[in-house]
């Protein structure tokens, strides 16, 4: 199956409404870069989301090490803005307020992404070169995909895995960069903060590279049958699909995959994050592939603060053994927030606990 691939100039398309056009407020463009240091629990997420209709934009740089950043403030290095300026644009040259710079070398496929704190101590300069197509994306978050009374706006977005080298001074301790990780970006999506809004369960994000003949990516929620934290908060239709979307590519060939069924094994029991789960999914053929993960460091991120957004370094095994590492992103609503908490801090006995 060919999956559809975007051209490379997509990658610098940050339009601002023209003229007289009534954009959307909620309207947004991202980037979104990462990159992580496996052997020493490091990852890095750096975002810039642009907010067109004011304009301003936010992000920035989050570096976390370890499983035990369970406030925002505990990460190992942040410096994210919720309000900045619009960035500066030099040629191919992306540059927020607060230092984080992108210079797509070749849009489509080599991106240099860099950074340093004010104080010195926190730096980096990596070069990522595309190990796939330019891909385009489906919707990422809940309810994004509807028109929003604009039937004619015209959204876009792609994914792309990248090899990643370079350096990482992390608070005055030098790292080597030598990674895979994938890279997405949207625009003229319309992301409402209308909590009420997308009743659906947690989603998480799962993408894989295991080398050219095998790369997997997927966002859904947790299979149904595998008694989920959430069940009994959503409702969801018996059968309906838990992916938005997902596909995998297996010696050179992209397939769709069809079905998708994800459980999650274990959380962090402060946060209620992901820390080992398992994931099986059908491919076009009717070909099964699983998947086992187990997060390595994983940290609150607040890029989106009206959900709970949480990134992590994962440790993927296939059915053959081998072992990728890459980010896995997950957020949910309020509704779901509350349910855990509820269910940590109550203190009736249940049935068998001694």
């Amino acid at each position: 199956m060919n999956h559809a691939v975007h051209p490379p100039e997509t990658d610098l398309l940050v339009p601002l409404p023209v003229g007289a056009e009534d954009w959307d407020h909620h309207t947004i463009h991202t980037h979104y870069f990462g990159f992580s240091v496996p052997e020493a629990a490091i990852g890095a997420f750096l975002y810039v989301r642009y907010q067109p209709t004011f304009p301003l934009s936010q992000g920035g740089v989050a570096i976390f090490q370890g499983l035990d950043n369970v406030n925002v403030l505990d990460v190992a290095h942040l410096d994210y803005e919720v309000t900045m300026p619009w960035p500066e644009f030099d040629g191919n040259v992306i540059t927020t307020a607060n230092g984080l710079r992108i210079d797509f070398l070749e849009p489509g496929r080599v991106a240099r992404v860099s950074y340093t704190s004010k104080d010195g101590r926190t730096s980096f300069d990596v070069t990522q070169t595309a190990v796939t197509p330019l891909l385009a994306r489906g919707h990422v978050m809940p309810g994004e995909d509807a028109h929003h009374g604009d039937p004619g706006r015209v959204t876009g977005g792609s994914e792309q895995f990248m090899h990643c080298v370079g350096s990482l001074t992390l608070e005055g301790v030098t790292y080597d960069v030598d990674c895979f990780t994938p890279r997405d970006r949207s625009w003229r999506q319309v992301r409402t903060e209308d909590q009420g809004g997308v009743p659906v369960p947690p989603v998480g994000w799962s993408p894989m590279y295991f080398g050219e003949d095998l790369i997997f990516n997927q966002i859904s929620f947790e299979a149904p049958d595998t008694d989920p934290a959430w069940t009994g908060l959503f409702d969801i239709p018996e059968g309906a699909p838990t992916h938005h979307f997902a596909w995998l590519i297996h010696k050179g060939e992209t397939r769709q995959v069809t079905r998708i069924r994800r459980n999650v094994l274990e959380r962090q029991p402060l946060t209620f994050a992901t820390l080992r789960q398992e994931i099986e999914a059908t491919d076009e053929d009717g070909r099964i592939w699983r998947f086992t993960g187990e997060a390595i460091a994983t940290a609150t991120i607040p890029a989106w603060p009206n959900v709970s957004f949480h990134d992590s370094v994962f440790r993927w095994t296939d059915e053959e053994g081998r072992i990728a590492h890459a980010t896995y992103q997950e957020i949910w609503f309020d509704k779901y927030q509350r349910a855990m908490v509820a269910r940590a801090t109550d203190p009736t006995p249940v049935e068998g606990d001694n």
